[in-house]
């Protein structure tokens, strides 16, 4: 059966069918119908985004590189709420600035008392501005103005022009700019219930029109701005009076006739109504640096979005923006791609014929399904640019086989989606593949190492602004049998021919990011080590892990009846309130951190707290928190043992940005080092039956010695050269000792020091972690810096070059992009200078040890050694050794290792070899 399937642009896919059905968004860029009335829709940005902070969780809104996010998401997810309810054709948002305005300066208390804005609110006003960039909806902020300003002035124009204009505010103050083309959309609770404000509603809550509610404001005071009103007058009274003499005006020329104690109390604060009228009276004829034409609505800039989203981490977010505007896309029928026929080929010589006729890049695209241990290939397409096939593997007969294995092992140029799986599913069936010069899900990292995802249909929509979706059809009065296999094969094809497009959109990319030399010579042929590590797997010894579960499991337990204990009671150690109950009501022990939901009791707080009073309970529950993490970590392994009784770890060679690879299903990297229970863990990782040992290599100081390159500093190369122990040699040199004086102690502050400034520690930091004054930290830099000039010239540059490009680059050339260093937000700023000092230095280190994988596997099959890599975690390989290899090996990874970089440097390796993965640790 023959299938033809369309690529759709999302603008093409969701075009209005007819004129009588408009489009729901009725603005000018989605075409605006004629005769129909503009709608301006004016933000009061501070005001809503306070409202976002309170209404949304803020620990549940935090990126991983520490920037909280609530106020921009309630914010952004209220103003596309606005948006598809009050279908403007023009939206601005306007932003307080935080410079002095006219009113401050008259009234030096106005807005005073405020409480202070809480830390995690810092840095969104900025991070909802790029947003608000992305969207291309203009922002306005005027120096020695409000926000408030702004809008009236917006609202006024709006109105003139004869638009219908509605303003979204928190503040009260906004309620005197309704007419009958302005309405006030009101929070009352968060940022869903936000209810119109009309005049009749305004009338009927205060009793005024709202064209004299700034007299009103006047007379009762504004207790958010720090304005106080007339003692004894309320609302009602205010009103009455408003009423009777026709405004404040009124009021003031018949001031002698208002009688009592309130008129007495009117009197005696006349200057304070007159300044609360001055004061709340909003401008309405400011000179604005947006037009009323400039703010129409406008579809969000795509790539923008997804760059920002993605740092924001907004994946939900990001599709009911892109579901808001995509639905209302003109038509563009030229961005439509039609996917090749293919043809499914039940023999060698049609597989042949294809093959000879098909020139240029060619896609493959497996399907598979889970059998066993792994996914099994069960069909291959393969797609150029004018045709494809389909080779279903359950139905070839040996020559079929033969000539696709052939065709698939060829170096004819192909193009791959997640090549490493491709690999596993064919390699299950005995089949391989080369030739492949692209893996679109690589590719893609590369020019983009901060994605969230590189998902196929997700990096289409991004760089092609095309979806896809697989309609299977089928002639007239045809059975449906073998639709569900045809489905597949047409879906398979599909994904084949958007992997073509993007390979050809990313090739410029990469080549312009100095990157299709490190897809071609170190990720891809990488992808190829990681299959077969990941098939092979690593032995695990049952009988441990089930000790080490129990002991766990036990200590545990015993740290939790230690904990009831000493307390007197149960608990649940678990629940932050109730532990909250007992530390800080029944014990009273000194408070925490304040936190929304009472005093913190994450690690960090009770560390404190035990070394500041040494309670039992502290330590039992701190105990029973570790027992419970590693029984937790334990369990996850035993889940994921494989029928054959061994762990399969997964890689992704695309999550870590700085290039570093993730081990997932389960995380291998997550296991402890340095202490027993560490130790105690890798231990049952062993070594098969029928191999003689683990043998484990690493990189001693890898980092350092990559500083000692990238800074070029002749005392730490000097070091390095002559084999010294570098942490004891800069300790003498920082402390002014001879190198056999340096203290244990002291070679702790300099490595903790060395290690630290690489990443950005400052001396505060470095005076909590070695828990000293912050005058001796700094002290203890400045004496670093003195002694190594070169380090110092070198994190000082580097941050101001990545200002300039842009981005860092690795010895390879590996790219980071960090947008944010040019930011005005000194958070987001300061945390791109901290990944601008260690990206560098980290992003090596990854390329090295890849190098290294690569050069080891190549001579472990060059020398037909039957020994095998398992493992790579950190700057560890874990190779498993064929009897009467070892000694073998072990020089060529110490040979394959040591020449993976150039540096300046030599690269030490260290080797341990042993039953267990704990026993080959050195």
């Amino acid at each position: 059966m023959m299938t033809r399937l369309a690529l759709v642009s999302e603008s093409a896919k969701t075009a209005p069918q007819s004129s009588a059905s408009p489009s729901p968004l009725a603005s000018p860029v989605f075409g605006l119908q004629e005769g129909a009335t503009p709608r301006l829709l004016v933000l009061d940005g501070h005001s809503m985004a306070f409202r976002a902070f309170y209404a949304m969780p803020v620990d549940k809104f935090v990126t991983q590189a520490g920037q909280y996010t609530n106020a921009v998401h309630g914010f952004t997810a209220m103003l596309l709420t606005m948006i598809r309810q009050q279908k403007p054709t023009h939206v601005v948002v306007a932003f307080d600035l935080d410079t002095p305005t006219f009113r401050s300066l008259d009234y030096t208390e106005y807005k005073g008392g405020r409480n202070k804005t809480p830390e995690e609110f810092y840095g969104q006003i900025d991070l909802i501005i790029k947003v608000m960039e992305a969207m291309r909806i203009p922002t306005i902020s005027v120096d020695g103005f409000e926000a408030d300003d702004i809008i009236a002035t917006l609202s006024t124009q709006g109105e003139t022009a004869g638009w219908d204009v509605v303003v979204v505010s928190g503040d009260r103050d906004a309620f005197q700019l309704i007419t009958d083309k302005v309405s006030v959309l009101y929070p009352k609770k968060g940022i869903s219930d936000i209810p119109p404000m009309d005049a009749a509603a305004v009338e009927a809550k205060y009793f005024v029109s709202p064209a004299r509610y700034s007299d009103l404001a006047a007379l009762v005071g504004e207790t958010a701005d720090n304005l106080p009103g007339v003692p004894g007058v309320g609302p009602k009274t205010a009103a009455k009076w408003i009423n009777l003499y026709g405004g404040l005006e009124g009021i003031f020329e018949n001031i002698d006739a208002i009688g009592g104690k309130v008129g007495d109390s009117l009197r005696a604060h006349i200057e304070d109504v007159k300044r609360n009228r001055r004061l709340n009276h909003l401008l309405r004829d400011m000179e604005l640096p947006v037009a009323l034409e400039d703010t129409v609505l406008q579809s969000p800039d795509r790539d923008a979005v997804e760059e920002l989203f993605d740092a924001l981490e907004f994946n939900q977010l990001r599709k009911r923006l892109f579901d808001l505007f995509g639905e209302e896309e003109a038509l563009d029928a030229g961005a439509t791609h039609e996917v090749p026929a293919h043809q499914l080929v039940s023999d060698a010589a049609a597989l042949n014929a294809w093959v000879e006729a098909t020139t240029g890049l060619v896609a493959v695209d497996v399907v598979s399904e889970k059998v066993g241990l792994a996914h099994e290939a069960t069909a291959v397409a393969l797609v150029g640019q004018e045709s494809a096939v389909v080779v279903d593997l359950g139905t070839a007969d040996a020559a079929l086989d033969s000539a696709l294995a052939a065709w698939l092992l060829s170096d004819a140029p192909k193009v791959v989606h997640e090549y490493k799986e491709a690999l596993k599913a064919l390699s299950v069936r005995g089949l391989s593949l080369g030739g492949v010069v692209d893996d679109t899900s690589l590719s893609g990292y590369l020019i983009q190492p901060d994605r969230r995802s590189y998902e196929l249909a997700e990096l289409s929509q991004v760089h092609l602004k095309v979806s896809f979706e697989a309609e299977a059809t089928a002639d007239a009065g045809q059975l449906d049998l073998g639709l569900e296999s045809e489905k597949k094969y047409d879906e398979a094809v599909q994904r084949g021919y958007v992997a073509l497009l993007l390979s050809e959109y990313f090739a410029p990319l990469l080549q312009e990011r100095s990157a299709a030399v490190l897809l071609r010579e170190l990720e891809l042929p990488l992808a190829a080590i990681l299959a077969r590590m990941e098939l092979t797997g690593i032995d695990v010894s049952q009988e441990r892990l089930a000790v080490l579960l129990d002991d766990f499991t036990t200590a545990m337990n015993a740290a939790k009846e230690a904990a009831y204990a000493a307390i007197g009671h149960e608990v649940n150690l678990g629940s932050p309130k109730q532990l909250q109950e007992v530390l800080f009501e029944e014990l009273a022990l000194p408070k925490t951190k304040k936190i929304k939901t009472g005093f913190t009791t994450d690690a960090a707080s009770l560390k404190w707290l035990l070394e500041k009073t040494g309670h039992e309970f502290l330590a039992q529950l701190m105990a029973h928190r570790e027992a419970s993490k590693l029984k937790q970590m334990v369990e996850t392994l035993k889940k994921s043992l494989a029928e054959d009784g061994r762990i399969h770890t997964t890689y992704a060679q695309n999550v870590a940005a700085t290039g570093r690879l993730s081990s997932n299903n389960p995380n291998l990297q997550n296991i402890p080092i340095r202490t027993e229970e560490g130790r105690r863990v890798r231990d049952i990782f062993v070594v098969s039956e029928g191999y003689e040992c683990l043998l484990a290599a690493d990189y001693s100081q890898i980092e350092m010695r990559i500083m000692a390159h990238l800074s070029g500093d002749a005392g730490l190369i000097q070091a390095y050269a002559e084999g010294e122990d570098l942490h004891r040699y800069v300790g003498s040199h920082v402390f002014g000792v001879a190198p056999e004086d340096v203290t244990s102690a002291m070679r702790s502050k300099v490595k903790a020091m060395s290690y630290g400034l690489a990443y950005g520690l400052t001396s505060f930091g470095l005076s909590k972690q070695l828990e000293i004054s912050v005058d001796e930290a700094r002290t203890l830099v400045k004496d670093y810096f003195d002694r190594f000039g070169g380090v110092r010239d070198y994190l000082r540059g580097v941050v101001e070059q990545a200002r300039k490009d842009g981005f860092t680059s690795t010895i390879e050339g590996r790219r980071r992009y960090l947008p944010d260093l040019s930011s005005s937000d000194r958070q987001l700023r300061e945390l791109a200078e901290r990944i601008a000092l260690n990206s560098p230095i980290q992003g090596s280190a990854a390329d090295i040890i890849k190098h290294a994988m690569l050069g080891v596997a190549a001579q472990l099959q060059a020398q037909e050694l039957k020994s095998r890599m398992l493992l790579q975690v950190h700057d560890e390989l874990i190779l498993e050794i064929w009897p009467g290899e070892l000694e073998t090996v072990k020089a060529l990874v110490i040979a394959q290792m040591g020449a993976a970089a150039d540096l300046l440097v030599p690269l030490e390796v260290q080797v341990g070899v042993g039953s267990s993965w704990n026993d080959a640790g050195h």
